[in-house]
């Protein structure tokens, strides 16, 4: 892993210093939460330092522009997390019997089910649409073909897209 230079450092350090209020009240404008805004403007910088850890860190110029963009990646992000995580507790509610897990257990869970949506929202809308109705409605390559309008072959090479896709996932 490379590091920043001094330079980048100083530059990076300055923009900090420079626009970390600002992006702070905006974010605290966004959320309401204090410490919720707080959180992210810390990662917002950090994402920064990321991006940039390898390219020379050139001035910005529009640095507000550039981390609110940042910082809605991390925003939206967030409410996905929570979304998804939502959605994942009302599961487990409508189970006859009620699951019980270890703290770990579920942040794996939540990870592993964030990976599957970044990975769905990867596929493209037909290839997402063929999969699910494949995964979740368990409709056959014929009937699939047939609710879509498309051709049997085509159904096939969307599945095995995104089956390749899964599987690298799993593989990771």
């Amino acid at each position: 892993m490379s590091t920043v230079s001094p330079v980048h450092a100083n530059h990076l350090s300055t923009l900090y210093s420079e626009h970390h209020g600002w992006l702070y009240g905006w974010l605290r404008g966004k959320l309401g939460n204090r410490a919720e805004a707080a959180d992210l403007a810390q990662d917002t910088f950090l994402r920064l330092l990321g991006k940039r850890e390898v390219t020379p860190l050139a001035p910005l110029r529009e640095p507000r522009g550039y981390l609110a963009t940042i910082a809605r990646g991390l925003l939206i992000d967030r409410y996905r997390r929570q979304a998804l995580e939502q959605a994942y507790l009302e599961a487990l509610a409508q189970q006859a019997e009620p699951a019980s897990m270890c703290a770990e257990t579920h942040a794996i869970i939540i990870e592993t089910l964030l990976a599957v949506d970044r990975l769905l929202d990867s596929l493209g809308a037909r290839t997402r649409a063929i999969f699910l109705l494949a995964q979740i409605e368990e409709l056959s390559y014929v009937d699939i073909s047939r609710r879509l309008g498309i051709s049997l072959p085509t159904v096939k090479k969307h599945l095995v897209r995104a089956y390749t896709e899964c599987l690298m996932l799993a593989a990771a």
